[in-house]
């Protein structure tokens, strides 16, 4: 039996990595591509997967790049995991994150369209397009993005969406909620705060700095997400979806885990910094699990609580 093909774009990040192990063992043959040349402590030598990938340095904004890996390998499915993720900082480099995320899926759809692809290609969305939810966003939730982050994955879905509309591209859009594993950087506020307090524990002082610890997200695990990635792509029915686990909680309930985990009172460790809040931050955001277990079957397996531990 010949093994699928699938391309990760954005192979080394935690999504790419974790979906690179997935279809690895499920003996797909893996490319990668990423901007990044050194491979030494990256991600895929964490997960001691980076001999079985093979991997192509390159750019999602580069044409030529894209529709050469199409022609070359003809793959089965095509995964764009790649472009700034960070909500943070499409503030201080709104060019970068837009042009990484606009410019990369207008350039991969746009290799797809001229080289005649037939395969299907998934496209990582984010739920800070849908801003402040009242409610468990569904995909056809009320947008109202707050950043240049989350206005530039609005334009991606919306460009996903024409494509697979005009140009009968085999294209769809994962909407994600936040989702954590050891995998994350700590630019990201839960790696951030565990690092931070396993330095507190060992040295027995010292401060987190946090801004506004009351907001509230849904969390949920990569390694769970990155299955429903794959359900969502080889669906018989091409359609957009949330990925989320449809529970709500606060940052503060987050911090006050990791920190009864190390015996430490978090109140005495925790220092707000009122120049760390945003004008515009979203308070509270969470999506609606239902019609992805009605029409393909998932659910989230592992709870929030769940989750600290597996993170701790």
């Amino acid at each position: 039996m010949t093994s699928r093909t699938a391309v990760i774009l954005g192979c080394n990040g935690q999504d790419g990595s974790l979906i690179s192990q997935s279809l690895i063992k499920k003996r797909y043959r893996v490319i990668g591509l990423s901007k990044n040349q050194n491979q030494k402590e990256s991600n895929l030598q964490k997960l001691g997967i980076a001999k079985d990938i093979e991997l192509i340095v390159g750019d999602i904004t580069d044409l030529k790049c894209i529709k050469d890996l199409i022609y070359k390998y003809s793959p089965e499915e095509i995964y764009n995991l790649a472009g700034q993720t960070s909500v943070g900082v499409s503030f201080s480099q709104p060019i970068l994150t837009i042009e990484s995320i606009v410019k990369g899926t207008a350039t991969i759809l746009e290799a797809c369209r001229q080289t005649s692809y037939t395969g299907r290609i998934f496209f990582a969305g984010s739920s800070e397009m849908f801003g402040e939810t009242d409610k468990g966003a569904n995909i056809n939730h009320k947008q109202k993005p707050k950043s240049p982050y989350s206005i530039a994955k609005q334009t991606s879905f919306n460009l996903v969406k024409m494509y697979r509309d005009i140009f009968s591209i085999k294209c769809m859009t994962g909407v994600l909620f936040n989702h954590e594993s050891p995998l994350r950087s700590d630019t990201f506020v839960t790696q951030k705060i565990i690092k931070r307090v396993r330095e507190i524990s060992e040295t027995k002082r010292g401060k987190l700095r946090l801004g506004n610890i009351n907001i509230k997200r849904d969390w949920g695990w990569a390694p769970e997400y990155i299955e429903a990635m794959q359900l969502i792509t080889n669906a018989s029915n091409i359609a957009d979806h949330v990925i989320c686990t449809g529970e709500l909680n606060s940052l503060r309930e987050f911090i006050i885990q990791v920190f009864s985990n190390f015996e430490l009172e978090w109140e005495k460790h925790i220092e707000i910094d009122r120049n760390l809040f945003r004008s515009n931050e979203i308070l509270k955001s969470y999506g609606n699990p239902k019609p992805l277990l009605q029409t393909l079957g998932w659910e989230a397996q592992v709870d929030f609580n769940t989750m600290i531990q597996k993170l701790l």
